[in-house]
């Protein structure tokens, strides 16, 4: 039909490209119209039930698939819900029942608002996925009524099928095969070698894996204070896939200790630790190590590692023992968190309390549950980790690309191990540091919310003590951001290196020796120096003071000889 100035509706153009879509089918399908051949009876008619059974399975496994990843959300919240029951049972019989009213609803808005940034985001996560394969199935369902070249409908729905059971039940025992690779392994002495120990820490020596390399035993070591919360063998990336934070250092010759935390459920004195004790033990760590080499120890913490090494030097108790600082995504102030320091401010004040989260052991101690730990950062960043969102971002990611057969990278594979099966309970005496600087800012003389040995620490006794400091933080980092990290700033003068991507790129893509921002390099415009850089300079640096120190020692001495033969 055409209007009155002669011009094509758009109904009838909608009509004209639905009559040629029908042409085209029906020229590609006019030789089939009497074709009675077993191949082309069986294709016709057992291509519909292969498309229901396709969809049956895809459901079936999206189900299951589905119910796996919501389990994994919710078994943390069952058990918070078990400490929540413990600890209102007898608030409730001591708090004023106006005040518990009030908190109670202030605790369900905040309820409300965390589900309904997750409804968000999954109906957001859905949303995408559906617009990305809506096409391809109505493509296909035109080629199989057609009889047009192409994925036809069942063809889809296999295709569909393939992929939710990649993400169900491929990618998870991807993720179990892993664990050889996977981290230290303190179990085979040809990659590390115990050293010493206390009632809590065991001393390891990482050794190189590269068959050139060997330790320099004259020099200057390096102790690695690993995170207690999702514990050492991040630091042990993927060793023989050149991915292992660790072992950049051993594989240049350093001398690279790391202190590895006891199983926390059979060792008692772990269990009741304060950080004192965290101090102690690291004393008598460089001690053993400073022994060993006859040079002060370069003292590395990552993440919350590097708050407590930061802690222990702060206390007094390594003097003379360490001589230089590093730390790696550590967070020396919390309370700068734009994230996780919001999420526990935003909690009502009576329910932002570490007894929330306190699990009490057999023997009667207690300690923090380390599943509920790494739940709240879930919680945190809840628009990333919901159900629904990790699902489906698994889906897409093992999705094969142009027909090819899935393959699930190791580098995926050991994150999610690591994840999965590294959590670890923590002394209450630890999480109460960690607790204290997020929610207890920095005075502005640059003293932390935290005591040891009954003492202030203060940020200038760095300076005071003239001991070099680097800051390694990522610039894309949402779980320590890098307001949090850089917070000493504010009061000494400290060096910094920023890398690109966030919280483990340090530890994994960066620590590959070939990778733009190797750690044994200077990158970027800014000329920043990794944490291998760093440690290796510092040693440099000592060896040449030791050399001059050498020769004004022969020089005097000579001068000395002279003078005695004089006399004579």
């Amino acid at each position: 039909m055409e209007t009155g100035n002669g011009q094509i509706t758009g109904y009838d153009k909608f009509i004209i490209l639905f009559q040629e879509v029908i042409s085209i089918g029906m020229m590609q399908t006019k030789d089939d119209w009497f074709d009675f051949s077993q191949e082309f009876l069986q294709k016709k008619f057992m291509a519909p039930i292969a498309a229901i059974a396709n969809q049956i399975k895809a459901t079936q496994t999206y189900c299951a698939g589905f119910t796996k990843y919501t389990n994994q959300f919710l078994i943390p919240y069952l058990i918070s819900t078990h400490y929540f029951s413990n600890i209102e049972k007898d608030r409730l019989v001591t708090e004023s029942p106006f005040d518990s009213f009030q908190q109670y609803m202030d605790l369900l808005e905040f309820n409300l608002d965390v589900s309904n940034r997750s409804l968000t985001a999954s109906m957001s996560a859905l949303n995408d996925y559906s617009s990305k394969e809506i096409p391809d199935a109505f493509t296909a369902m035109l080629n199989t009524f057609l009889g047009l070249e192409g994925e036809d409908i069942s063809d889809f729905l296999a295709r569909q099928a393939e992929v939710v059971d990649l993400a169900t039940n491929y990618y998870p025992q991807a993720i179990l095969d892993i664990e050889p690779e996977f981290g230290f392994h303190f179990e085979r002495p040809d990659r590390n070698k115990k050293i010493a120990e206390t009632d809590r820490f065991i001393l390891y020596q990482v050794l190189p894996i590269k068959k050139e390399a060997s330790v320099n035993e004259s020099a200057k070591p390096i102790l690695i204070i690993p995170p207690y919360v999702l514990g050492a063998n991040i630091l042990s990336f993927l060793p023989y896939e050149d991915k292992s934070y660790a072992h950049c250092f051993a594989n240049q010759g350093i001398p690279t200790y790391i202190r590895i935390m006891k199983d926390i459920a059979s060792t008692p004195a772990l269990q009741v630790m304060t950080g004192d004790d965290d101090a102690l033990d690291t004393r008598y760590f460089c001690e053993t190590i400073k022994n060993m080499h006859g040079k002060a120890v370069t003292l590395n913490g990552y993440c919350q590692g590097g708050f407590n090494a930061v802690c222990d030097y702060l206390s007094g108790e390594l003097d003379d023992l360490v001589d230089a600082l590093l730390t790696c995504v550590s967070p020396m102030d919390g309370t700068r968190s734009v994230g996780l320091a919001k999420f526990l401010n935003n909690l009502p004040r009576r329910f932002n309390d570490i007894a929330y989260g306190t699990k009490t052991l057999p023997n009667g101690n207690q300690v923090a549950d380390g599943k509920l730990m790494g739940w709240v950062y879930k919680l945190k960043s809840i628009e990333l980790e919901s159900p629904m969102v990790a699902f489906l971002r698994d889906m897409k990611m093992l999705k094969p690309v142009k027909g090819g057969a899935p393959r699930v990278s190791k580098t995926a594979a050991a994150i999610n191990y690591w994840l999965d099966f590294e959590r670890v309970d923590l002394p209450l005496g630890i999480t109460r540091m960690s607790f204290d600087s997020y929610n207890t800012p920095i005075t502005k003389d640059g003293t932390l919310p935290v005591k040891l040995f009954g003492g202030k620490l203060n940020f200038k006794r760095i300076q005071e003590k003239k001991i070099p400091w680097l800051i390694c933080y990522g610039e894309k980092d949402d779980l320590v951001e890098a307001s949090t990290a850089l917070a000493p700033l504010d009061y000494i003068d400290v060096e910094t290196s920023a890398f690109p991507k966030g919280h483990v790129a340090i530890a994994t893509s960066w620590s590959n020796p070939r990778s733009d921002c190797a750690l044994h390099t200077v990158f970027g415009e800014n000329k920043y120096r990794g944490p291998v850089r760093y440690q290796l300079d510092l040693d440099e640096a000592l060896s040449k003071a030791e050399k001059k120190k050498s020769a004004r020692s022969v020089k005097a001495q000579a001068k000395t000889n002279e003078e005695q033969a004089g006399e004579a």
